[in-house]
């Protein structure tokens, strides 16, 4: 069965499942990884496909792999890649899709952390990519945590950020603008390198190079 994009968005376990992951991590501080972070991950992953040339199938594989890549923080932080995979096979399983599309979208899942995954197919590197260029102020919760979170300072000192394909030069490019003002070049990398070399493999992946660029200054 293929099912659409829009099911998976509306399916109410999805939506109790992303909620409460969100309000969990913003218990114990962590920026928002909420529907706003879901939506923008498949958004994301799926333009990234669909410029590289892929399949409308292919594409909608990403979307929902995008959506549903988080929704294991409502269990734990920890692991929530592994648990959200299988968070999602019994969902999708249930939805009686099938079950080659599962496998590609749980195994995006699972790969989609910094400390234990990898690109490892198309839709995986798609994933990735999206994740860790969603860096942005409206992902702060509080400016009052600005001063004392690094995470929270990098965050906000972006003030605009974009992801762009270029297929003829075969590079994907990372640009962020950063208030240095809030937040110094150097706290991004401090917090941010081990995504930036993920999203690096990941980009190869897709035979891309991955290019950062910050205030207009290539920086990787």
């Amino acid at each position: 069965m293929k099912l659409t994009f829009e099911e998976i968005r509306e399916n109410k376990e999805v939506q109790t499942y992303l909620q409460m992951g969100n309000d969990a991590l913003g218990v114990i501080g962590f920026t928002e990884h909420g529907f706003a972070h879901a939506g923008i991950c498949a958004a994301t992953a799926a333009q990234i496909l669909e410029q590289m040339g892929y399949d409308e199938h292919t594409i909608t594989l990403a979307r929902i792999a995008g959506y549903l890549h988080d929704i294991g923080n409502c269990v734990n932080r920890a692991s929530h890649a592994q648990t959200g995979a299988i968070m999602a096979f019994q969902i999708l399983n249930r939805l009686e899709m099938d079950p080659a599309d599962i496998a590609q979208v749980i195994c995006a899942i699972g790969n989609h952390d910094e400390g234990t995954g990898t690109a490892v197919t198309p839709v995986s590197a798609a994933l990735i990519l999206a994740d860790k260029s969603d860096v942005r102020r409206s992902r702060v919760r509080a400016v009052r945590t600005v001063a004392t979170d690094i995470h929270d300072r990098v965050n906000y000192a972006v003030y605009t950020s974009g992801l762009s394909i270029s297929p003829d030069r075969k590079t994907i490019t990372l640009s962020l603008k950063i208030d240095t003002g809030i937040s110094a070049v150097m706290d991004y990398f401090e917090i941010f390198l081990t995504r930036m070399l993920m999203c690096r493999k990941a980009a190869e992946f897709l035979r891309l190079q991955f290019q950062l660029q910050i205030n207009d200054t290539q920086l990787l």
